[in-house]
């Protein structure tokens, strides 16, 4: 008896990718092209919805977070999306609050996250708590600074940030440019020593972070992995590599409690 049946469906159990989707005629069937249509939908909004800047400000703050706000040179949205450039600069009222803070500090920290709004505000809104949960136990005999919220934030932003609040390392937390089945990925960018004009080959990347891909313990792993290692060898970037390897399924449980 001929066997009829496509290959591509019993594929499609092990991807998120529109494959095997069918056909009505010469067109998609309604209910795949339906779920296209919202899924770019989504992705516009990620890119476009405002981040909750005092919403995200009580939930650090409840986990026991100091907080910093800042803005980028980018005004709206309209021309963060046009001019790229301007998310890498702070404003000039942004870059003296974290100057005047660092001039009160006792000690310069050896670590700053920023959450930063990025091309997903998606994702830092709903990723940068439970991911800093993970995360904060691990930090023991870490002088950490306040965390940096940054709106039309690019990467680069975090350089300026970190050089200004005289830290060793940033992590910049930041809504990666949204897919059509990913509008919430956030990425977590690691730069020893920043300062204004460091390159990309300099940073470490860990991306993809987000229930659905790299969950929270893993990514929690990994992070805390690469700052051990930058610490020790003061540099991240092409000469670090991620060497941290498989997440054994008990630390997952430790990193998570």
């Amino acid at each position: 008896m001929m066997n009829d049946a496509d290959p591509w469906t019993m594929l499609r159990r092990f991807t998120n990718a529109r494959i095997a989707l069918g056909r009505a005629g010469s067109s998609l069937p309604t209910a795949p092209l339906l779920a296209f249509e919202l899924a770019h939908a989504q992705a516009r909004d990620a890119v476009h919805q405002p981040l909750d800047t005092a919403a995200l400000d009580a939930s650090l703050r409840a986990l026991g977070f100091d907080t910093l706000a800042v803005q980028s040179a980018a005004p709206d949205r309209d021309c963060y999306l046009r001019r790229p450039d301007l998310g890498r600069v702070l404003t000039d009222e942004s870059a003296q609050r974290l100057a005047a803070h660092a001039s009160t500090s006792t000690s310069a920290p050896e670590l700053v996250f920023v959450a930063a709004d990025g091309l997903s505000a998606f994702a830092a809104q709903r990723h940068v708590v439970p991911l800093l949960t993970s995360v904060r136990t691990q930090l023991e005999g870490w002088n950490v600074a306040p965390v940096v919220i940054a709106t039309q934030a690019r990467v680069a932003l975090g350089d300026r940030i970190g050089e200004l609040l005289r830290a060793t390392i940033v992590v910049v937390m930041i809504g990666e440019r949204p897919g059509l089945s990913s509008p919430d990925s956030l990425g977590l960018y690691v730069t020893y020593a920043p300062r204004t004009g460091r390159h990309d080959a300099e940073r470490n990347c860990i991306s993809n972070v987000r229930p659905e891909g790299l969950d929270y313990g893993a990514a929690a792993f990994k992070l805390l992995w690469i700052l051990n290692e930058a610490r020790r060898l003061k540099l991240t970037g092409v000469g670090l590599k991620d060497l941290s390897g498989a997440l054994p399924a008990s630390d997952t449980k430790t990193l998570e409690a």
